[in-house]
């Protein structure tokens, strides 16, 4: 979309010095580097093996061999480089790979996008296997797997033919420790308390504290190893935010100019409340002989978050209860045809309490055993992995009134902003809670909903690989073949109902206040604050249903069997002193899908609207892949892949749930839901990289990737044919519309990724200890979609890309001292956002710069030795969150999160 490139792109994200920056790096490790590795020459190689690195540096050098040693293109991690970075979570270590970028949600990195596709297009594995998801969709909520508890990441940016689970953009596979893999007990041990700079909110303070223990250990001659670890977090969850009601539309309003973009509602609000995690991992080892290895590992994390949005709101639309006088406009203004500030008079604003208590509970468990012979290898893995989620949300709304229902309308200054808090100023005092009555407002006495989600997916492996022999041992080292089968299930439900008075009209009881919230960042002043679940327990009824006729579509089931089987040759062959590596093969996947859902049919007698609705379809898929990686001379490796791919669809979109009627006057039917036939995105992909590396302690990478998207996934309403809806009803035809997820055709993308990284002692030795580490991603695409269920435009951006990514780590590193300095940036998305109705919505999500920082200092030696301290400043810029509707200049939202101080120890040993 013109309009999100050149109003946007070009202000908020100028990637030219980071470009030209990592020019220049690139430039310093061709060339002074290299320059120094050939006139060293053999001694310097000798030396470089015999030295012991540790730290950030052993982080960055486990992560490069990992790399460099694949056959795939690929992104690492190592288990010191998380430990080592400022995050609380997977998804912010991972977001600051190359061709990777994260979503903020809350203030937290919680969801990926690969190479400019939404988390949609991407799965996460755990120890290569697929996980399941508390959400909606497939897409993992990485902010529920705690960083101490895993020793590695890979990221797949190809595929390959013996990986089960793959994504269309990438895939994901997190990994726990092998604890035979370490030469001797270690036990680990850490603690940090925060301070978020936001200060208290209401009933939450601005503390929290971290904590995890981990113990890995050998036994019987080292035939059994056991690993345990666990980590705890405790985290406030604090925010300034404001919204206004979308859409934005040219719309009449009494006082404001013919033709001015307006919108019907603005608030703000202040957010308290916490997130607690428990993460538990454990892993037993057994392994009697060198041909047999058993592995049982398991995963289990818990999640609880509750928050509360301490909310000012005003309605503009013209609605404020039918009272006069009614809604006028004064001291109008506007910018680009967009109203941005006026006094709107004749409102009646609302302080309203907007609850969300939320559980996920995630357990995952794989037994692995591996039989090794002379000449051949036998897996057999068995897997489970279930998530369930539980939730709350409850609303209050007060208004200024008396005993006698009187209403207290208002005038407030608005003013509109991009880049900032818009304002506004209410003539009315609102902070005084006798004056604000539990009623039947406006916007009614409240409603509530109770969503739960249950996904389960049970998955068994078996696999062998086949060494080479005889002629074609000179070009193939050995051969893969396995089958694989899945069953996944995932139900969802969500109850809901209003939340009704019990008697007349009541201020709220002082012992259910919290302390009052301060809104002047957006004009409004204090307002109060209140226990929202303890008010419906005493001033009101909530009793939550299913089988209405607006909520009997809201609940479905998904089912999906697929059996993979796949035969794969790996190639090892050396061509006149070139070495050429890789592997070629395929996959066949043969997915079975249903759905099963209830539709209301209203003409149907009393006692029987609710109907039952299944659908589902069978399809296979052929995806050959090739993968080659050429060494030459001096560490220069170009790799290159070829590959058919496909990504499932979402879940929530195979549902066979759908909203069914027949029209009053044209007796036609028609409806909307989703799609339990939909086909796979599919996709054919060439990737191409050149890297140079330098041993394993610095690289430089050039890679380009070009992405035909065959088919895409799009929401748009045709025509179905309801034969099995229609028996019973006044339908005159079977065909109608229907709004729903459909295949349709796709479209190219392509995209370049820089990256390099160097201790800059390579470079001269006067900058021993220092280092750097830098990437930068351009993607494109021609692709824009439609979504009937978004207001932001009509020609959207593939959500999820953001044309330039870029990721800068600067760190020192010596005599125990380290510190380092990480920047994330994208620029401008579309986001899939999470609405009050529970629903996915598309907004464009302004770029972001996140700046980390840390210090710290571990002892080597004395009392102390193995003792580690260490600083961190988390978000350092308190960088916004800010959401707009397609043009600049029409804001959604606008959030800010605090900075983050964490203080904190650890202990090794």
């Amino acid at each position: 979309m013109n309009i999100f490139a050149s109003k946007r792109g070009n202000t908020v994200f100028r990637l030219s010095p980071v470009a030209a920056g990592c020019a220049v790096f690139v430039s310093a490790v061709a060339g002074s580097a290299y320059a120094q590795n050939t006139t060293t020459g053999q001694a310097a190689d000798a030396t470089m093996q015999t030295v012991t690195v540790s730290g950030i540096r052993r982080g960055i050098e486990d992560a490069i061999s990992v790399k460099k040693n694949a056959t795939s293109i690929v992104e690492a991690i190592s288990a010191e480089d998380i430990g080592k970075l400022p995050d609380s979570s997977i998804a912010e270590s991972i977001a600051r790979l190359p061709g990777l970028a994260a979503q903020r949600v809350a203030g937290r990195a919680q969801n990926i996008s690969v190479r400019g596709l939404s988390p949609d297009f991407s799965t996460t594995l755990l120890n290569g296997r697929e996980q399941v998801s508390t959400g909606d969709n497939r897409s993992v909520e990485f902010d529920q797997y705690p960083s101490e508890l895993i020793s590695g990441v890979t990221i797949y940016k190809t595929p390959d033919a013996g990986m089960v689970g793959q994504g269309l953009s990438g895939t994901l596979d997190l990994q726990t420790v092998r604890p035979l893999a370490f030469g001797k007990r270690t036990v680990s041990m850490g603690a940090r308390v925060e301070k978020n700079s936001l200060g208290g909110i209401a009933n939450t303070d601005d503390r929290g504290n971290r904590f995890n223990f981990s113990y890995i250990d050998q036994f019987a001659d080292r035939t059994i190893g056991v690993a345990i670890g666990f980590a705890h977090q405790d985290q406030p969850q604090l925010a300034y935010e404001t919204g206004v009601y979308e859409p934005w539309k040219r719309e009449s309003r009494p006082g404001v100019p013919s033709g001015t973009t307006v919108t019907d509602g603005i608030k703000s609000l202040g957010r308290s409340g916490y997130n607690k995690r428990n993460g538990l991992m454990g892993v037993l080892q057994y392994r009697p002989s060198k041909t047999f290895t058993s592995m049982i590992d398991v995963y289990a994390s818990q999640f609880k978050h509750e928050d509360t949005a301490n909310q000012f709101e005003v309605h503009i639309g013209g609605y404020n209860g039918n009272y006069t006088p009614g809604l006028n406009f004064e001291n109008v203004t506007t910018s680009g045809g967009v109203l941005s500030s006026a006094t709107a008079t004749g409102v009646y604003p609302l302080v309203r309490g907007m609850y969300d208590k939320r559980k996920d509970d995630i357990r995952a468990i794989g037994w692995n055993n591996e039989w090794k012979m002379d000449g051949w290898s036998l897996v057999a893995d068995i897997s489970r992995s279930t998530a369930k989620r539980d939730e709350v949300s409850l609303e209050n709304n007060l208004q200024i009134s008396d005993a006698a229902g009187n209403p207290f309308l208002d005038s407030v200054k608005l003013a509109f902003r991009t880049g900032g808090f818009p304002t506004m100023d209410p003539g009315r005092d609102y902070s005084s809670p006798s004056n604000l009555y539990v009623r039947n407002t406006i916007y009614g006495s409240g409603y509530g909903k109770t969503p739960k989600v249950k996904d389960e997916l049970n998955g068994f492996k078996l696999a062998a690989n086949i060494q080479s022999s005889g002629a074609m041992e000179k070009y193939f080292s050995s051969y893969d073949f396995g089958v694989h089968y899945s069953d996944r299930s995932k139900f969802k439900d969500q109850p809901e109902g209003s939340i009704n008075l019990k008697g007349a009209p009541s201020t709220i009881s002082s012992d259910l206040m919290y302390n009052s919230v301060d809104l002047g960042f957006a004009g409004v002043g204090m307002i109060p604050a209140w226990n929202v679940p303890g008010v419906v327990a005493k001033y009101m009824t909530f009793a939550p249903v299913n089988n209405l006729d607006y909520l009997i579509a809201k609940a479905w089931t998904v089912d999906e069997k697929i059996t993979t089987t796949f035969a794969k040759a790996n190639i090892d062959y050396d061509m006149g002193g070139v070495s050429v590596r890789g592997n070629f093969g395929v996959q066949a996947q043969h997915t079975k899908q249903s759905s099963d859902a209830k539709y209301w049919d209203g003409t149907a007698p009393a006692g029987s609207q609710v109907k039952p609705v299944h659908d589902g379809k069978t399809y296979t898929d052929y995806l050959p892949s090739l993968n080659l990686a050429f060494g030459f001379e001096n560490d220069h490796t170009v790799r290159m892949a070829l590959a058919k791919q496909m990504a499932r669809p979402r879940v929530d979109q195979m549902r066979a749930a759908l909203d069914f009627n027949v029209g009053t006057n044209d007796f036609k039917p028609s409806g909307s839901g989703g799609n339990a036939q939909l086909d796979p995105w599919r996709a054919k992909a060439f990737d191409i990289s050149y890297e140079k590396y330098f041993g394993k302690k610095a690289y430089v990478s050039l890679a380009g990737f070009y992405k035909k998207l065959d088919t895409y996934i799009f929401t748009e309403t045709r025509t179905r044919d309801f034969s099995a809806q229609i028996p019973g009803t006044k339908a005159i035809t079977p065909f109608g519309n229907y709004t729903a997820p459909y295949n349709g055709k796709g479209g190219n993308m392509k995209g370049l990724e820089l990256t390099a990284s160097l201790p800059l002692n390579m470079v001269t030795p006067v900058l021993d200890g220092f280092g750097v580490s830098g990437s930068y991603a351009y993607t494109d695409s021609a692709i824009t979609i439609k979504d009937p269920s978004s207001s932001i435009a009509t020609n959207i951006m593939l959500p999820g890309l953001s044309k330039n990514t870029s990721n800068l780590t600067l760190y020192y590193e010596k005599a125990g001292f380290e510190t380092r300095v990480s920047q994330r940036r994208r620029s401008d998305f579309v986001g899939e956002i999470g609405n009050f109705a529970g629903e996915r919505t598309l907004r464009y999500v302004v770029g972001e710069n996140i700046i980390d920082f840390q210090i710290g200092y571990s002892f080597g030696e004395g009392m102390f030795k193995g003792m580690g301290l260490v600083l961190q400043v988390n978000n350092l810029r308190n960088a916004a969150y800010e959401t707009y509707n397609g043009i600049a200049n029409q804001q959604l939202e606008y959030q800010k999160y605090g900075r983050t101080v964490l203080v904190g120890a650890n202990y090794k040993f």
